[in-house]
């Protein structure tokens, strides 16, 4: 049977989302061919404010990357605007001359953003916020400018503005209303999110009207000035006043529009082989800018492209979830009150939370949740079902969980959910999605779910809820992630319990901490010793006993085992940086004691391979250089660029910055080895976005990045902070590397203990608490006074090495 032609105008979520909905109920009744204006795949527009905010990069928002099409047999068509329909022949035009015939065509446009029609708004520096390139704008224009003044105090303003915040810009919100986010909270909830926001830096100039922008002799914007004569500095403006259903293609090729592309209960158009979703619709007089609304029209529409006759879109009853640069916040229905309602209030101004349930003929009308939106999910399910509330009327505000005091079933909130809940807004995934994937493909873990569902896998504030339906659905079969794993067979105690009782008794030697522990061996195994050995000298540094057998043999003979029994050698190079005389060195060297290989490693290091464990005392002597350390579970290298000092494009002096890191934190022991790199530029060429601490350059200072990993799965850093000066590089870094000594389970990198822990707790220790970073930092240089070079101390003192040639493995 030949294959219809379904031809897709728009590449975002929506349309992308009505596909997926067909591909899954009718993957061989059309060829499939797809047109996006943008040059990406389809992505998250949701998560664009992380991108902003160095949380995340475009690579991680893409929802179907180029070659999930290919796999499907989609034709995409990117940076291709459609700029005619021939409804006649049913052909549309893109601007580049390409065109597509079409049995059945979908439009999913979206909409743009509005953009007040005010003097000066076609400066340079005066955008919206709506796709990758506006963020990327914002990016690269916060590398060289200062003042930045955001339009609108909605979610997309606050978003903008938190994002800038961070690249650096001094950031002012200004916001025509009373309070911020005015439709999705109320006054009390709005004035909370200001206070909060205001004490991470931004200003705010609420109840003010922009009446023109300002610009400079270059045509680029340079003030804001407001309807009360105020005039603010402003080298970028970005406007989030709101969007506007782009339906423009539509209208011209003669389709019914009014305020939107007019679609019946079917998403069907007034041309009935054309069929319309997303946010250039208008169904019933409405047009929707949130995500569940879309997903629920593009199930609807799939069902009709594929013939099956069934189903209908009436309409979305919404409720917004946001997590406003890092503050939970939740809103349905009609939350602001009226005739004949009554509130139930809890506000606890000092802990920042705040409920209010606005309650009408013994029914949940509306919700305002701030601070703590665990319940908001069965809030809303209430509100949606009309559910009488006067059995449960006491417990309500006290969540779901305390239904447990009433006679009622106490159960955990995702066995409660009925399966059309939706779990993740990001995704518009429901508790019935996730549970068919879990049964139908044998899923057993959480990215597992994250693959075929996407829920969890953009903000992740829904992950601890994705979690419990995984173990309700699989019962008895679900094994959580161990976060009490015992340490080993010697003992029931996991990592944290023996490292907090190191602490609390002070045990200074392995014997007396396995005997007061009251481990079940008395002299540990292979697995626990070098693990008490490490928490016991991180504790109680210069005063614990560091006992050389309990490490593994490459740190016993301070260099790296190879499969044929021969070691090798690694000497320092700071920064990546030699002499000739180093050179010459290493030459005579490798020379002189038949050295196989001699290369270059990945961290800008010489690597002289297959040295015999007799010849290594003596070679170290020859070479005269410290250890490099390429062995250890401790600091590896310090990789650098050329940096400012050449680099035509290096900002900073990238090479000086990673001397003076190696030599600061040289000689450090950790749980598992550690990696830095600083790059000069932004290009970075040192490849500090997968290092355990990655240092970037900039125009205005440097930017840190932490928990990469170039490993067997390579994992990107993420953005920590961003700091002025060399000094500050050191102790923001020194403190996180500390606290990861002090904290992380040994054989953990640095990605696996933040997997753990998360970055915001990070971000807590290092960014937010100054005197306990300082403090972390001070504890890092104590640890590390009068380490002494191990190459250099057995060449002084061999004969005490005795025992270090029959050295067992």
């Amino acid at each position: 049977m030949k294959k219809m032609k379904l031809v897709v105008v728009g590449n975002g979520m929506a349309g992308m989302r009505t596909v997926e909905e067909l591909l899954k109920i009718a993957p061989d009744i059309y060829d499939i061919t797809v047109f996006g204006d943008e040059p990406y795949p389809n992505y998250n527009r949701i998560m664009l404010s992380p991108v902003l905010a160095n949380e995340q990069t475009i690579d991680d928002i893409i929802l179907n990357s180029r070659e999930w099409y290919a796999e499907n047999n989609i034709a995409l068509y990117t940076n291709a605007r459609i700029n005619k329909i021939d409804r006649k022949n049913r052909v549309v035009y893109a601007e580049d001359g390409t065109s597509a015939e079409y049995d059945r065509l979908l439009i999913a446009t979206g909409s743009k953003p509005f953009m007040l029609p005010i003097p000066g708004r076609e400066l340079k520096g005066v955008l919206g916020y709506r796709d990758i390139k506006d963020t990327n704008d914002m990016i690269e224009t916060a590398k060289t400018h200062k003042h930045a003044v955001v339009i609108g105090g909605g979610l997309l303003g606050l978003e903008a503005a938190n994002g800038l915040k961070i690249q650096g810009m001094d950031v002012t919100v200004v916001h025509r209303n009373e309070w911020l986010l005015d439709r999705q909270l109320d006054k009390t909830a709005g004035l909370m999110l200001k206070k909060n926001l205001e004490s991470k830096g931004l200003k705010f100039l609420l109840e003010t009207n922009t009446e023109q922008l300002i610009g400079d002799e270059e045509g680029r914007v340079k003030a804001v000035r407001f309807t009360n004569g105020m005039e603010l500095p402003a080298d970028l403006v970005v406007m989030a006043v709101g969007i506007r259903p782009n339906f423009e293609l539509a209208k011209s090729a003669g389709i019914h529009c009014d305020r939107g592309i007019v679609v019946n209960d079917t998403m069907q158009t007034f041309d009935p082989r054309i069929y319309a979703v997303g946010e250039c619709v208008s169904h019933r007089g409405i047009s929707y800018g949130l995500v569940a609304p879309l997903f629920e029209m593009a199930k609807v529409c799939a069902t009709h492209l594929a013939n099956f006759g069934i189903g209908l879109y009436k309409g979305s009853v919404t409720s917004t979830k946001l997590k406003v640069t890092g503050i939970d916040l939740f809103s349905a229905g009609e939350f602001e009150g009226g005739e004949d309602t009554e509130e139930i209030v809890l506000h606890d101004a000092v802990g920042g939370v705040y409920k209010k349930l606005v309650i009408k003929n013994d029914k949940i009308i509306g919700s305002v949740l701030y601070g703590d939106t665990a319940d908001g999910s069965w809030y809303f399910q209430m509100l949606r079902d009309s559910k009488p509330i006067h059995e449960i009327r006491d417990y309500l505000m006290f969540g779901q969980d305390s239904l447990g005091n009433t006679g009622h079933q106490g159960q955990d909130k995702a066995a409660a959910m009925t399966n059309e809940m939706e779990v993740c807004g990001c995704n518009g995934v429901c508790k019935g999605t996730i549970v068919k994937a879990i049964q139908d493909k044998g899923l057993f873990t959480i990215d597992d779910v994250k693959k075929q569902t996407k829920a969890g896998s953009s903000c992740g504030s829904c992950v601890g809820l994705v979690e419990q339906i995984l173990a309700s659905t699989l019962g008895g079969g679900y094994a959580p992630p161990s976060t009490s794993k015992a340490i080993c067979g010697c003992s029931d105690k996991n990592h944290e319990e023996v490292r907090a009782e190191i602490r609390t008794h002070k045990y200074l030697n392995i014997p007396d901490a396995i005997k007061g522990m009251q481990w079940r061996t008395p002299n540990g195994c292979a697995t626990c010793r070098p693990a008490l050995n490490y928490y016991l000298i991180s504790t109680w540094p210069h005063e614990a006993v560091d006992d050389p057998q309990s490490r593994f043999i490459n740190e016993r003979v301070h260099a790296n085992i190879q499969k044929d029994g021969t070691y090798s050698v690694v000497p320092r190079m700071y920064g990546g940086v030699t002499t000739p005389d180093q050179l010459r060195k290493i030459a005579d060297v490798a020379d002189k004691y038949a050295v196989p290989m001699v290369k270059v490693t990945g961290g800008q290091r010489i690597d002289l391979l297959g040295v015999k464990k007799e010849d290594l005392l003596d070679m170290w002597k020859d070479l005269d250089m410290p250890s490099g350390y390429a062995y250890s579970k401790g600091i590896r290298t310090v990789k650098t660029c050329v940096g400012s000092e050449f680099c035509r494009f290096g900002t900073q002096n990238s090479t000086q910055m990673g001397i003076d890191i190696e030599k600061a934190f040289d000689h450090m022991w950790a749980p598992h080895k550690v990696k830095f790199a600083v790059s000069g530029c932004p290009r970075n060429c040192a490849e500090s976005g997968i290092k355990d601490v990655g240092i970037i350059g900039v125009d205005s200072g440097w930017e840190i990045y932490v928990g990469g990993n170039g490993g067997i799965k390579t994992e990107v850093a993420q953005f920590l902070c961003k700091v002025k000066t060399h000094e500050e590089v050191l102790e923001y870094s020194g403190a996180f590397i500390q606290i990861y000594r002090e904290e992380a389970r040994y054989l953990d990198r640095t990605v696996h203990w933040l997997e753990r822990v998360g970055l915001d707790y990070v971000k807590q220790r290092v960014v937010d608490d100054a005197e306990g970073r300082k403090a972390a930092y001070e504890r890092l240089l104590y640890a590390l006074q009068g380490a002494v070079n191990p190459w250099a101390e057995r060449v002084e003192k061999r004969d005490q090495y005795k025992e270090f040639e029959t050295v067992s493995v």
